[in-house]
Protein backbone atom coordinates (compact mmCIF):
# COMPACT_ATOMS: atom_id res chain seq x y z
CA UNK A 1 0.00 0.00 0.00
CA UNK A 2 1.25 3.11 -0.90
CA UNK A 3 1.25 5.56 2.31
CA UNK A 4 3.10 8.34 0.62
CA UNK A 5 0.36 8.65 -2.12
CA UNK A 6 -1.38 12.27 -2.22
CA UNK A 7 -4.70 9.62 -2.34
CA UNK A 8 -6.09 7.57 0.75
CA UNK A 9 -6.62 4.90 -1.71
CA UNK A 10 -4.95 5.04 -5.09
CA UNK A 11 -6.31 1.50 -5.49
CA UNK A 12 -9.30 2.50 -8.15
CA UNK A 13 -7.67 5.79 -9.27
CA UNK A 14 -6.45 5.45 -13.10
CA UNK A 15 -3.30 7.06 -13.79
CA UNK A 16 -3.35 9.66 -16.97
CA UNK A 17 -1.15 11.74 -19.13
CA UNK A 18 0.24 14.75 -17.32
CA UNK A 19 0.44 12.93 -13.90
CA UNK A 20 3.22 12.77 -11.69
CA UNK A 21 4.52 9.29 -10.58
CA UNK A 22 7.72 8.62 -7.92
CA UNK A 23 8.54 5.30 -8.25
CA UNK A 24 11.11 3.66 -5.69
CA UNK A 25 12.76 0.11 -5.54
CA UNK A 26 13.83 -1.08 -1.92
CA UNK A 27 17.47 -1.26 -1.33
CA UNK A 28 17.91 0.58 -5.16
CA UNK A 29 19.03 4.30 -4.87
CA UNK A 30 19.90 4.41 -8.41
CA UNK A 31 16.06 3.00 -9.39
CA UNK A 32 14.25 6.22 -7.32
CA UNK A 33 12.67 8.37 -10.12
CA UNK A 34 9.62 11.04 -10.27
CA UNK A 35 8.44 10.60 -13.38
CA UNK A 36 5.82 12.57 -15.54
CA UNK A 37 3.50 10.35 -17.52
CA UNK A 38 3.20 11.10 -21.54
CA UNK A 39 0.91 12.30 -23.52
CA UNK A 40 0.82 8.49 -24.94
CA UNK A 41 0.25 7.31 -21.81
CA UNK A 42 3.77 6.00 -20.97
CA UNK A 43 6.32 6.30 -19.01
CA UNK A 44 10.28 4.71 -19.07
CA UNK A 45 11.99 3.09 -16.31
CA UNK A 46 15.30 1.95 -15.90
CA UNK A 47 15.58 -1.88 -16.56
CA UNK A 48 12.35 -2.09 -17.11
CA UNK A 49 12.31 -0.06 -20.51
CA UNK A 50 8.98 1.83 -21.40
CA UNK A 51 5.64 0.87 -19.87
CA UNK A 52 1.95 1.91 -20.42
CA UNK A 53 0.14 3.10 -17.50
CA UNK A 54 -3.23 3.98 -19.46
CA UNK A 55 -6.15 2.69 -17.95
CA UNK A 56 -4.12 1.47 -14.95
CA UNK A 57 -3.85 1.91 -11.08
CA UNK A 58 -0.87 2.20 -8.96
CA UNK A 59 -0.68 -1.44 -7.79
CA UNK A 60 -0.66 -2.38 -11.65
CA UNK A 61 2.05 -0.13 -12.48
CA UNK A 62 3.65 -1.84 -9.05
CA UNK A 63 3.30 -5.64 -10.75
CA UNK A 64 4.00 -4.61 -13.88
CA UNK A 65 7.54 -2.93 -12.65
CA UNK A 66 8.25 -5.77 -10.07
CA UNK A 67 8.14 -8.24 -13.47
CA UNK A 68 10.01 -6.54 -15.63
CA UNK A 69 13.02 -5.98 -12.67
CA UNK A 70 13.03 -9.55 -11.04
CA UNK A 71 14.95 -10.47 -14.00
CA UNK A 72 17.49 -8.27 -12.91
CA UNK A 73 16.64 -8.16 -9.09
CA UNK A 74 15.78 -10.92 -6.81
CA UNK A 75 12.59 -10.51 -5.88
CA UNK A 76 12.26 -6.58 -5.86
CA UNK A 77 10.07 -4.22 -3.86
CA UNK A 78 8.52 -1.60 -5.34
CA UNK A 79 6.83 1.49 -4.30
CA UNK A 80 4.88 3.41 -6.94
CA UNK A 81 3.04 6.65 -5.16
CA UNK A 82 0.90 9.58 -6.92
CA UNK A 83 2.58 12.94 -6.85
CA UNK A 84 0.37 15.05 -8.77
CA UNK A 85 -2.74 14.85 -10.71
CA UNK A 86 -2.60 17.16 -13.32
CA UNK A 87 -3.62 14.60 -16.06
CA UNK A 88 -6.84 13.93 -14.18
CA UNK A 89 -8.67 17.04 -15.84
CA UNK A 90 -11.59 18.54 -17.76
CA UNK A 91 -12.23 21.41 -19.75
CA UNK A 92 -15.26 23.45 -19.73
CA UNK A 93 -15.94 26.09 -22.74
CA UNK A 94 -18.84 28.06 -23.58
CA UNK A 95 -20.97 30.67 -21.90
CA UNK A 96 -19.34 30.15 -18.77
CA UNK A 97 -17.56 33.30 -16.47
CA UNK A 98 -14.37 31.31 -16.25
CA UNK A 99 -13.83 28.37 -18.96
CA UNK A 100 -10.92 26.87 -19.17
CA UNK A 101 -8.96 23.41 -17.74
CA UNK A 102 -9.71 21.97 -14.48
CA UNK A 103 -8.00 19.48 -12.58
CA UNK A 104 -10.04 17.46 -10.77
CA UNK A 105 -8.27 16.57 -7.55
CA UNK A 106 -11.48 14.81 -6.04
CA UNK A 107 -14.04 13.08 -7.68
CA UNK A 108 -16.77 15.90 -9.41
CA UNK A 109 -20.01 15.64 -10.78
CA UNK A 110 -21.16 18.64 -13.75
CA UNK A 111 -22.74 20.84 -11.33
CA UNK A 112 -19.80 21.06 -9.19
CA UNK A 113 -17.82 21.69 -12.22
CA UNK A 114 -20.17 24.38 -13.65
CA UNK A 115 -19.77 26.11 -10.27
CA UNK A 116 -15.50 25.55 -10.12
CA UNK A 117 -16.46 27.39 -14.16
CA UNK A 118 -18.26 30.51 -12.13
CA UNK A 119 -21.48 29.40 -13.23
CA UNK A 120 -23.40 30.27 -16.57
CA UNK A 121 -23.33 33.98 -18.56
CA UNK A 122 -26.51 35.79 -19.27
CA UNK A 123 -26.97 34.15 -22.38
CA UNK A 124 -26.10 30.43 -21.70
CA UNK A 125 -28.17 27.92 -22.50
CA UNK A 126 -28.81 26.38 -19.42
CA UNK A 127 -31.08 23.27 -20.84
CA UNK A 128 -28.51 22.36 -23.63
CA UNK A 129 -25.39 21.61 -21.80
CA UNK A 130 -23.36 18.71 -22.96
CA UNK A 131 -20.57 16.72 -21.86
CA UNK A 132 -17.98 14.98 -24.89
CA UNK A 133 -16.86 11.80 -23.55
CA UNK A 134 -13.80 9.79 -25.72
CA UNK A 135 -14.82 6.25 -25.00
CA UNK A 136 -12.74 3.91 -27.02
CA UNK A 137 -11.54 6.07 -29.64
CA UNK A 138 -14.98 7.21 -30.20
CA UNK A 139 -16.70 10.53 -28.84
CA UNK A 140 -20.40 10.54 -27.35
CA UNK A 141 -22.07 13.25 -26.26
CA UNK A 142 -24.29 13.18 -23.20
CA UNK A 143 -27.26 15.39 -22.84
CA UNK A 144 -27.35 17.68 -19.42
CA UNK A 145 -30.44 19.83 -18.42
CA UNK A 146 -29.38 22.53 -16.14
CA UNK A 147 -32.78 23.87 -15.27
CA UNK A 148 -34.29 19.71 -14.47
CA UNK A 149 -31.78 19.62 -11.89
CA UNK A 150 -32.47 23.01 -10.67
CA UNK A 151 -36.29 21.98 -9.75
CA UNK A 152 -34.73 19.08 -8.18
CA UNK A 153 -35.77 16.56 -10.63
CA UNK A 154 -33.71 14.24 -13.07
CA UNK A 155 -30.84 14.29 -10.32
CA UNK A 156 -29.75 11.12 -11.95
CA UNK A 157 -28.10 13.41 -14.60
CA UNK A 158 -26.02 15.12 -12.38
CA UNK A 159 -23.22 12.29 -13.77
CA UNK A 160 -19.89 11.83 -12.05
CA UNK A 161 -16.92 13.52 -14.49
CA UNK A 162 -14.66 11.39 -16.09
CA UNK A 163 -10.80 12.88 -17.00
CA UNK A 164 -10.57 13.94 -20.18
CA UNK A 165 -14.46 15.07 -20.51
CA UNK A 166 -15.17 18.42 -22.45
CA UNK A 167 -18.51 20.66 -20.87
CA UNK A 168 -19.53 22.75 -23.39
CA UNK A 169 -22.23 25.61 -22.61
CA UNK A 170 -24.14 26.73 -25.29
Amino acid sequence: MNTHSIFADTSLYSINPGDTLEISVWNEDALKRELKVLPDGTISFPLAGVLSTTGKTVNDIQKQLKEKLSVYIEDPVVNVAVRAVEGNSVFVMGQVNKPGSFVMYQPLNITQILGLAGGFTTFAKTGSVLILRSENNKTKAIKFDYNDVEDGEGLESNIRLQSGDVVIVP
